[in-house]
């Protein structure tokens, strides 16, 4: 694990409950240094504080989602600070936690980043998803579209394997934290995010969405067939 934060008491208490969970931890005293971790050595997962100097948490993220978009990322923000999350997930973090946070639940939310990020946790989707243009290989953790890759961050990808699974299905936006995330609670916002940020990338007009489309009172639904 790589934990990047100014702070060196959070810092500090990140380190020790994730070392006692059986973790190795490396810290980061800023953004520019951990960039230069990730460089030398590619974590399992990024713990990264929102407001740093220098170069923030955001621009962290965009920066890794450039160059690795499969490589879990958790965000640190201030308590109460709805925009900042929201813009975290739309730069491509997994998850978020706000502070003052419990380690204790930060460890809990580190576990269930890396489960989605492990195929082999939950039962096996198929091998291959096709529809239309778009194509998914679940062994390899590969999408494209008409031939191109896609660029998907972990739960991005989570996402649309699990709507391509049940195609025609509505699902509310606790559904989906509790099927994908594996929260039992939580920001809903977070769905929202994520499905737009996929709406973007699969989607030919994102405003008019086919695939993914929104059920008024409820939540979202994936259509599959020919476009």
């Amino acid at each position: 694990m790589l934990v990047v934060d100014d702070d060196p008491t959070v810092s500090d208490v990140v380190r020790r409950y994730l070392e006692q969970d059986g973790c190795q931890v490396r810290l980061a005293a800023d953004g520019a240094d951990g960039l230069a971790a990730v460089a030398a050595q590619r974590p399992d997962l990024v713990v990264l504080d929102l407001m740093m100097p220098g170069i923030d948490g955001l621009e962290v993220c965009r920066r890794l989602r450039r160059t690795l978009p499969d490589l879990p990322v958790i965000m640190l923000t201030a308590l109460g600070e709805e925009a900042d999350r929201v813009l975290g997930l739309e730069v491509g973090a997994d998850d978020y936690v706000t502070k003052p946070f419990s380690p204790r639940e930060l460890v809990l939310r580190i576990r269930s980043v890396l489960r989605r990020a492990t195929p082999a946790a939950d039962p096996l989707p198929p091998a291959l998803i096709t529809d239309g243009g778009l194509t998914v290989d679940t062994a390899r953790r590969l999408a494209a579209l008409d031939g191109d890759p896609l660029s998907l961050t972990g739960r991005e990808f989570d996402l649309l394997v699990f709507l391509l699974c049940h195609p025609g299905r509505a699902w509310s936006r606790a559904d989906l934290l509790d099927r994908v995330w594996g929260w039992q609670f939580g920001d809903q916002s977070t769905v929202t995010v994520h499905v737009r940020r996929l709406r973007e990338k699969i989607e030919p007009n994102p405003a008019e969405p086919t695939r993914i489309q929104t059920v008024w009172g409820i939540g979202y639904r994936y259509e599959a067939g020919p476009r």
